[in-house]
């Protein structure tokens, strides 16, 4: 129900704004170029659906060999202590916490081919224990938070643009997006927690939660004493063996217990292949309202007046540059680096906006497109509380960022 009012606020108020500067300034591009947007974002959903049927159908394929290899429920029985207190309507066991861990390692990691269609595959599983299957339940709702919320140790891609647009010390920004994302997880699975009455405040969560904390920790130490060249390379090729890793292990575990696992490969794949397809309306439905609400000038409106609203109160207004980046990361990944791109080729790769607007992108993730994506894969009309909880992990991503890039570059 909220996607649908989002969904028409998006129209409708592009479709007011694109009036009034007819109208009242005689600009008669607007409605073409809002035209334009409809065309071109359809093509770009359809594009994406289309990239990620291969994906789907490969990690698909390979997470069937580790259901029928037994290296799924394995792992599942492993993380019950925790997962069995984080989504409580799980059951003990049950393999849909394999999958759950293994995107989120992905994402951790950074491997964003490999962690949709693990999560794909979650909430399929999450839907089978779903008694209203239009309602998204509240396991759905915390995996997909934790997926908004953006989590990323190695932000590969985001220091490669750096280093492209000629950042003197590209890695600079690694440490401040760390801390930005880890308080965006945090607050979106404490936000999650007080919807649904899940009790943080036990032994075994924690003790994970501190667990994190430290691990996390480390990880800024290790990667903060690296140079630039030698951060990219460790970071990369850790990723890269362990994701090879997966893929192998999973085949072997097969293969120990027997399984043809080519057939199951073959299986797997075609859930990938229906899966793709079934994403494509969802997809295009988004899509196409973000691109019409980018060309009417909304967002450039909203930019501007909360520039004004800022200097206005006496407030310093330098972060307010590398906002289009915050505000466009929850409607598109792709528009979002487009943001980042402009921002830091406009301000300079070290200017305070160019940074900012780096941490910003890596800081939280694209929510109304993995809303769309993971719950259109499902048929889960109903979100309940997802979007809020979600948007909280963002605001929260965002806040963390400017508080943080203030006090590492202001």
């Amino acid at each position: 129900m909220v996607l649908n009012y989002i969904w028409i606020s998006f129209f409708l108020i592009a479709f007011v704004i694109a009036l009034v500067k007819l109208i009242v300034m005689g600009d008669y591009e607007v409605f073409p170029a809002m035209m334009d947007a409809t065309f071109s974002s359809s093509k770009t959903a359809f594009e994406i659906s289309l990239g990620l049927t291969g994906v789907l159908a490969l990690w698909l394929g390979i997470m069937k060999i580790g259901e029928q290899g037994g290296l799924v429920d394995r792992l599942a029985r492993l993380l019950s202590p925790v997962f069995s207190r984080l989504f409580p309507d799980i059951p003990k066991g049950h393999p849909v916490t394999g999958s759950i861990f293994m995107n989120v390692a992905a994402n951790m990691l950074g491997l964003d081919n490999a962690a949709t269609p693990l999560g794909l595959k979650a909430m399929e599983q999450m839907q089978a224990l779903n008694p209203k299957k239009d309602t998204a339940s509240n396991p759905m709702i915390m995996f997909l938070v934790l997926n908004t919320s953006g989590l990323t140790l190695i932000p590969v891609s985001i220091l490669v643009y750096r280093a492209q647009l000629g950042a003197a010390q590209p890695t600079d920004i690694f440490i401040p997006l760390l801390l930005a994302t880890f308080c965006s997880t945090l607050a979106g699975i404490i936000a999650t927690s007080i919807y649904q009455r899940i009790n943080l405040f036990n032994r075994t969560l924690l003790l994970t939660l501190g667990g994190m904390c430290l691990v996390v920790s480390l990880i800024i130490y290790g990667f903060g004493k690296m140079d630039r060249e030698e951060m990219n390379i460790v970071s990369t090729t850790t990723a890269n063996i362990l994701l090879m890793t997966i893929i192998v292990g999973f085949i072997l575990a097969g293969m120990r217990r027997r399984v043809n696992v080519y057939d199951a490969f073959i299986e797997g794949a075609k859930e990938g292949f229906s899966t793709a397809i079934r994403i494509i309306p969802y997809l295009v439905a988004i899509l196409v309202a973000i691109g019409v609400f980018r060309a009417s000038g909304a967002m450039d409106m909203l930019i501007d007046g909360i520039r004004y609203a800022v200097e206005s109160c006496g407030g310093n207004s330098d972060f307010v540059g590398a906002l289009p980046t915050a505000l466009m990361k929850p409607l598109s990944g792709s528009g979002a680096r487009g943001m980042m791109v402009d921002a830091m080729t406009t301000y300079g790769a070290d200017s305070f906006v160019g940074r900012l607007s780096c941490i910003f992108q890596g800081s939280t993730d694209t929510t109304f497109y993995i809303l769309a994506v993971y719950f259109g894969s499902v048929g889960v009309r109903y979100t309940r509380h997802a979007v809020a909880c979600g948007l909280l992990a963002d605001l929260s991503g965002v806040l963390a960022a400017i508080a943080i890039c203030y006090f590492f570059f202001g």
